[in-house]
């Protein structure tokens, strides 16, 4: 079973935070609220007047068939009154739905923002353990069935709340005899509604677990459609969609057999309620029992339809409402989680550098950079080049606490140095270098930047003193320009062009429909996988670091063009610290050191003529007595 099937049914745990959460994010719309609210109980109150106006209206009539005379001016002002009455009413419902509709895609908007910008805070852990798809179902699945709680369901609640007041008062007045069984037939209601709510809500919370589990498998399945065909994966992706549908479907099934079975008994109840008041109003009026005339039952029966209409709602709203919350909590769950630790306090900052090595730091551009480096201690602040030094010291790691995937690694990287990481997949390659940016922390061991604990750097700073080139490309929805000037945003547009013809990317750029200016959509779909990596490659030189990390980055390029990139390549990387992670040897033959890596150790280092000579594991990967796996 896959693990999205495993996670546990979760209900809305704490309803009152949660409710009392969504509403602070409704600033700002006091006066809207008051409003809402006016158009609410004039709306309800419109129905009710509405309503309370049948009575004079049909004894008007009775009176004038048993008297022949007909008071044609009241029966006129009676007309006018409701006319006016319902008008108001429909003016009065218009208002407070567009300005709900306001506060609701407001409300929304606000939400969605602090989750995205939490999102971007997030440590690359958290998205380790959480699928795409159900990431994503938190802004489709979960802000919709809030969106709809917050436009319709909260005026809903506040309109039928004063609707049954308003009604309720109105039929003890009109006949306390006929309330009494108003009474009773609303008890039956309150424990019908419980009953199969209860067990209603239980099944919408599936059914939006799995419908989320399901549309997450469907975003997976779609992105990966040529690994599927490749694979001939089809009839297994059936059968895995098959199961997570099934669930759907059933959870579906529970969830709306409940919901539609409460409404036709909600509906016979009101008829058999309605019948009741009728039989008995009608005896009443023969009878002449409490002075019940034709016109009251006539309006007492309007006022049945009144009062049994909001319960049904309130009754139709509350799963969804379970469902919406429910939902809230998932999104405000991920808002409340920890951002990405930073407890970084030295800085990047641009350094002017005079004749005897005197740094200071400047306002401006210079194309050289410092770290400004605060002392706690003394309250002194020093300033020092960045050159790109990179020290680790028996560093130990791993992704999980009991899993280590690295073991003691110690190594050197001094300024214009290029280290190659080799080995097997698993062995900790790309681990190295996502510890050098600080994606992860390390708990045991320690990395130096230029001398400084890199906990001590800033992140962000960090990481603008270093550009990686991953293996998967990722390009953004824009032109390409755009996506090359993602390594540099103020990148101007001859820097640029400069990135692209370093990254041998500018012959196939000009080659394209709007050279510069194409659009790329799709992840750059209408490209062949070497040219986006060559785009990734131009945005990394672009950004013009003192620290470059390669992570297979020629790996989807022939082998011509990588010698053409190459050379461009020693341009970028001279007086630079590079960091590059091959399978193919070739890549890593003019390394200053490489670095064979071997279940998160480094069994051998050397230059490739050193390891050549010790004929160890390097020398058998290199003459092919070993493959790469």
């Amino acid at each position: 079973m896959p693990p999205r099937q495993q996670r546990a049914m979760q209900k809305p745990s704490n309803v009152k935070d949660t409710i009392k959460r969504i509403f602070s994010y409704m600033h700002g719309f006091r006066t809207h609220f008051v409003f809402v609210v006016i158009g609410v109980v004039f709306s309800a109150f419109a129905g009710i007047a509405g309503n309370y106006l049948l009575k004079p209206l049909i004894d008007n009539i009775e009176e004038a068939l048993s008297t022949g005379t007909w008071n044609k001016a009241k029966f006129a002002s009676i007309l006018g009154a409701m006319a006016c009455v319902y008008i108001i009413g429909a003016l009065s419902s218009f208002m407070y739905s567009r300005i709900m509709m306001r506060i609701s895609t407001t409300t929304l908007m606000r939400i969605r923002n602090d989750l995205f910008t939490k999102m971007e805070s997030l440590p690359i852990r958290f998205f380790d353990k959480h699928t795409h798809g159900e990431l994503m179902s938190l802004y489709t699945n979960d802000t919709d069935t809030l969106r709809e709680m917050l436009s319709n369901s909260v005026s809903q609640f506040i309109s039928s709340a004063i609707t049954i007041v308003g009604v309720f008062t109105a039929m003890v007045i009109y006949s306390w005899q006929l309330t009494i069984l108003v009474i009773v037939v609303l008890f039956a209601t309150i424990r019908i509604i419980g009953f199969i709510g209860s067990r209603s809500s239980k099944g919408f919370i599936a059914q939006q677990k799995a419908l989320g589990a399901a549309n997450g498998y469907i975003e997976e399945l779609i992105e990966g459609q040529k690994v599927v065909k490749v694979f001939c994966h089809e009839d297994q992706a059936n059968a895995e969609f098959d199961a997570l549908n099934d669930e759907l479907c059933e959870a579906a099934t529970r969830a709306n057999t409940f919901a539609n079975v409460l409404m036709p008994i909600m509906n016979n109840l009101s008829y058999l309620h309605y019948a009741l008041t009728a039989i008995v109003g009608g005896i009443m009026t023969v009878s002449g029992i409490g002075g019940m005339t034709v016109g009251t039952v006539v309006s007492y029966l309007q006022f049945t339809r009144s009062f049994s209409q909001p319960i049904t709602q309130v009754s139709q709203q509350l799963n969804s409402v379970l469902t919406a919350l429910a939902g809230a909590e998932r999104i405000f769950r991920v808002i409340d989680e920890e951002p990405e630790a930073d407890d970084g306090y030295v800085t990047l900052v641009n350094a002017d550098i005079d004749e005897n090595g005197n740094i200071t730091e400047a306002d401006h551009r210079t194309g050289r950079w410092a770290w400004r480096h605060p002392h706690k201690a003394d309250g002194t602040v020093t300033f020092t080049e960045v050159h790109g030094e990179v020290e680790l010291d028996n560093v130990v790691f791993g992704y999980e606490p009991d899993k280590t995937v690295l073991n003691g690694i110690t190594l050197y990287a001094k300024k214009g140095q290029k280290i190659a990481f080799v080995g097997s997949t698993g062995a900790g390659k790309t681990t190295i270098t996502n510890l050098i940016n600080r994606f992860y922390d390390v708990p045991d061991g320690k990395i130096r930047y230029d001398g400084i604990n890199i906990n001590k750097i800033r992140k962000a700073d960090l990481r603008r003193s270093q550009s990686i080139v991953l293996q998967d490309t990722h390009l953004f929805t824009g032109t390409v320009m755009e996506n090359i000037r993602y390594g540099k945003l103020d990148a101007t547009d001859e820097e640029v062009y400069a990135a692209a013809k370093l990254a041998n990317a500018d012959g196939f750029i000009n080659h394209l429909e709007n050279g510069y200016d194409t659009m790329l959509t799709a992840d750059g779909s209408n490209l062949s996988q070497g040219q986006r990596q060559l785009l990734a490659i131009a945005r990394a030189a672009v950004a013009d670091p003192p620290v470059l990390i390669l992570d297979e980055a020629t790996s989807s390029i022939d082998t011509r063009t990588e010698a053409l990139i190459e050379k461009g390549m020693d341009g970028l990387m001279n007086g630079r610290t590079v960091f590059v992670i091959a399978h193919r040897l070739s890549t890593v033959r003019n390394s200053n050191a490489i670095m064979v890596l071997e279940h998160g150790k480094i069994i051998e280092r050397g230059s490739h003529k050193d390891l050549i000579a010790q004929k160890g594991k390097y020398y058998q990967l290199y003459t092919g007595m070993f493959e790469l796996s």
